[in-house]
């Protein structure tokens, strides 16, 4: 992936609403969301959403399909992981890098 994809995806990104609704189509996977179900889910205007949902188009991040009457937006999870692939490459200076598990939460 070049620099100049990740570095759209990752400005597309840097807003709340529109990560808010990057993340929600990653929560629904495959099967995807229609713009009704996004704004009201996240309780975005449909303008406003319009707006948000052409932003995360143009930087690849999600893909739109019309089904009948319906749009639907999906992630678009390759180029997702390419954002992630390209931004941990060679990290831990080349070495494999530990993994360290979070610690479970205790209640009191």
């Amino acid at each position: 992936m070049e620099s100049k994809s990740v570095v759209k995806a990752l400005a597309a990104l840097a807003q709340a609403s529109r990560l808010e609704v990057f993340r929600s189509l990653v929560v629904a996977g495959q099967g995807g969301l229609t713009p009704g179900a996004l704004s009201e889910s996240l309780g975005v205007a449909a303008n406003t959403l319009s707006f948000h949902l052409k932003e995360l188009l143009h930087a690849e991040l999600i893909t739109q399909e019309r089904v009948g009457r319906n749009l639907i937006y999906r992630a678009q999870f390759d180029q997702m992981n390419g954002v992630l692939s390209y931004l941990t490459d060679n990290c831990c200076q080349g070495q494999a890098c530990q993994i360290v598990s979070p610690k479970p939460c205790v209640s009191q």
